[in-house]
């Protein structure tokens, strides 16, 4: 690039930046064909990758590699000021603006960036929802749409004295949004008593509750003792682990809720009750009703405001403020100084954490405890992180025998899926996957266009989704054809006849393929007669022609038959015939000369094809 008039090369790049600054988020500057010099200024979360030096990168590969829709900067290499709008990886839109740098023509460009929308940022979606956690005596971290859900229910709930039953595995918060309830509600200036019906021995757990006057059982107090709901009437009273009460007691809560009074023990005399009752438990109560190991009258009774809390791994976005939080605190419990980068952050975030929040509390305070550097890097802190591998719920999308390549084409896509699903973030995904950012910003690009291209209409979606079943049946067909005896088949044209061995043979090697797939309706051997017509030379035990028998195809049947004569595996649309509504696919059996000696059919049911195309639509979000 030659220098600006008066000034030298760098200077000119300088000055250039330190112009265009003032009105970009970030600038970048380019030789005439796009490739960066020097990059000031930052868009966070646009570049989403570990590369610090974009020296010598092409404008135009970023582009493909981190926006979606038509490439547009080439457009901007022109000798006027030119501006496009571009959506990001994350719907980000990014106003680009060039600037072409003359001395005799075009010598090299500056390139102006600036944020317009950012419409997948999270925390600017929870807009004036989230200011009155500020109202909370302890941080209540609102960073994901589940907790958003989570917190507005809270809102409500608080309200009002509507019993609430709090779901979630262990170490989520169930306590902290008991508390957020009642320092949110009107009863925030009145009691809130927790009980841990776990943590009590049963014989001890009643007396608690219900508390006993002098003289109620040998042991006990002179004086006597108040229970938990007598402490905390007018207030609120927790209590978790409401799936560990035994059932005898269970008797007693239940009147307790139905009639708002409490009788201690040996008292003939009740106290009036007004309270908010919240319970919480890790266990699935419903289960436990089907058992017998819970009253179904009281699940009912508790169950009146449900509010289901996600796992830590369901809301990974929040990962990086709980880390901030617990290392402040514990920095100022301890008097240390501990830091942890971005890096390291990014690690912690990748763990799955199985006992949520409270896991990765106690995590953080051994970190700062035990560091020896203030200053914590991922590689540092590794070792220290429980790794396991998380068995994956989902069932893996290959469900056939298909070409190899094929198959991973299946998984990678699935797995890039899951891991955007989970974490979020390329950058974050990139990392649980083992790939660079610009790989999994480029792959994740092309199945965002995929699915971009599958909103368009549920007939497209439906289009999409089949084309991927028929690429499992046509991978079916070509892989279990290989399987059938030719010789077999050279013997059986020359009689087709159930009497014949080869038949015998063929039918039960056919009958085995089809309990192997076990979503194979028919699987039959054709021989090919003309455009129209084909033969019969055997089936299953099921099939529905007789050896011999002629079949005159629909058009959708013989086509695809016609192009297996030509050396190639189609499969049809859905299709009526005489038997029903199928899709199917032929393949050819080639001889030693490869020689076309028949085709191999395979017919699918309609509802097998819908039942298919649903689950594909689960796995890959694209329902319909």
């Amino acid at each position: 690039m030659p220098a600006i008039q008066g000034m030298d090369h760098d200077s000119a790049i300088l000055a250039y930046q330190t112009m265009l600054l003032s009105m970009y988020d970030e600038v970048w500057m380019t030789d005439e064909a796009g490739m960066i010099i020097s990059k000031s200024g930052q868009i966070e979360g646009l570049w989403d990758t570990l590369v610090d030096d974009w020296t010598g990168t092409s404008l135009l590969e970023l582009e493909e590699q981190f926006f979606t829709g038509e490439a547009v900067l080439k457009t901007l290499f022109n000798e006027e000021e030119s501006s496009a709008l571009l959506t990001a990886w994350n719907n980000m839109e990014i106003l680009v603006t060039s600037y072409p740098l003359k001395k005799n023509g075009v010598a090299g460009y500056a390139w102006g960036l600036v944020k317009v929308t950012d419409r997948s940022d999270t925390e600017k979606s929870l807009g004036e929802d989230v200011p009155k956690a500020e109202k909370l005596s302890f941080p209540f971290i609102v960073k994901s749409k589940k907790m958003l859900e989570v917190f507005q229910t809270v809102q409500m709930v608080a309200k009002y004295p509507s019993t609430v039953l709090l779901l979630g595995e262990s170490g989520v918060g169930k306590e902290m949004i008991a508390r957020a309830i009642h320092e949110l509600g009107a009863r925030k200036h009145q009691p809130f008593v927790a009980v841990n019906c776990g943590a009590i021995p049963e014989n001890l757990l009643e007396s608690e509750l219900f508390g006993y006057v002098e003289g109620a059982f040998s042991g006990a107090k002179k004086e006597g003792m108040r229970g938990k709901f007598e402490l905390a009437n007018h207030g609120v009273l927790f209590l978790d682990e409401i799936g560990e009460m035994p059932l005898t007691l269970q008797v007693k809560l239940l009147r307790v809720l139905q009639e708002r009074e409490v009788t201690p023990l040996g008292s003939s005399q009740s106290i009036p009750l007004n309270i908010q009752l919240i319970a919480a438990t890790n266990q699935e109560l419903e289960k436990m009703v089907k058992e017998g190991k819970f009253r179904e009258d009281l699940y009912y009774r508790l169950n009146v405001v449900p509010i289901n809390i996600p796992s830590l791994k369901d809301r990974v976005e929040e990962i990086p403020s709980f880390v901030s939080h617990f290392v402040q605190k514990y920095n100022e419990i301890y008097g240390r100084n501990i830091r942890l980068t971005k890096d390291a952050i990014d690690l912690i975030s990748i763990y799955h954490w199985p006992g949520n929040v409270r896991q990765l509390e106690n995590f953080i305070e051994r970190l700062v405890v035990t560091a020896v550097k203030d200053k914590l890097h991922a590689a540092s802190i590794r070792h220290l992180i429980p790794w396991k591998k998380d068995t994956v719920k989902s069932s893996p999308i290959v469900e056939h025998i298909m070409p190899l390549q094929e198959a991973i084409d299946l998984v990678e896509e699935q797995l890039i899926t899951m891991a955007m699903d989970q974490y979020k973030s390329v950058n974050l995904a990139a990392k649980v996957l083992g790939l660079t950012q610009p790989t999994m910003s480029r792959k994740y690009k092309k199945i965002r266009e995929k699915m971009d291209h599958a909103n368009l209409s549920p007939i497209n979606r439906r289009k999409i989704l089949e084309e991927q079943l028929d690429k499992q049946l046509r991978s079916t067909a070509i892989v279990t054809a290989a399987a059938i005896q030719v010789d077999k088949i050279i013997q059986l044209k020359k009689d087709v006849s159930p009497n014949n061995q080869a038949y015998q043979a063929l039918k039960k090697r056919l009958t085995n393929l089809k309990a192997q797939e076990g979503s194979i309706e028919y699987v039959f051997l054709f021989e090919y007669v003309d455009e129209s017509t084909m033969r019969n030379l055997v089936g299953d035990d099921s099939f529905v022609l007789e050896p011999g028998q002629l079949y005159k195809g629909s058009p959708e049947a013989m086509k695809s038959a016609t192009a297996a004569m030509n050396g190639q595996v189609e499969v049809t649309n859905l299709y009526q015939d005489h038997y029903g509504v199928w899709k199917t696919c032929f393949a050819p059996i080639f001889d030693e000369s490869q020689n076309i000696l028949a085709l191999v059919g395979y017919d699918y049911s309609k509802e097998y094809v819908e039942r298919e195309i649903r689950k594909l639509g689960n796995k890959l979000n694209m329902n319909i």
